[in-house]
């Protein structure tokens, strides 16, 4: 998997780290997706102030992708914010809101907002 910037979007604010996250988190590919996720902020981990976990794509996903929002965290450094974009209505979102997980983790309509200081 690999993570890509789309040079439409808005680009992050520095401190801030944006990935895009599979069409399908589950079971399968839950830890993996974490380990990439780790990975990609890991150089940054000390300077990360905010990093976006964009949702839009994902199309499927279960409590495994409740998990790995929440996984991911709980590593950063205490200083880190987690925010989410998600699709307004989509699976992704629901599926944040059924579990609470929004209330631990900001999720936002659309990139440019999740980006806003």
């Amino acid at each position: 998997m690999t993570f890509l910037p789309n040079p439409c979007e808005p680009c992050p604010p520095p401190g801030c780290t944006l990935l895009a996250l599979p069409a399908e988190i589950d079971f399968c590919n839950a830890d993996e997706v974490l380990d990439l996720v780790l990975s990609a902020v890991g150089p940054h981990r000390r300077r990360l102030r905010l990093l976006v976990l964009d949702l839009t794509g994902t199309r499927f996903m279960d409590s495994q992708g409740v998990r790995l929002v929440n996984d991911v965290r709980l590593r950063l450094h205490p200083r880190a914010r987690v925010r989410v974009v998600a699709q307004p209505g989509g699976v992704a979102s629901r599926v944040l809101e059924l579990t609470g997980l929004r209330r631990d983790v900001p999720v936002y309509d659309n990139l440019a907002e999740a980006l806003r200081p």
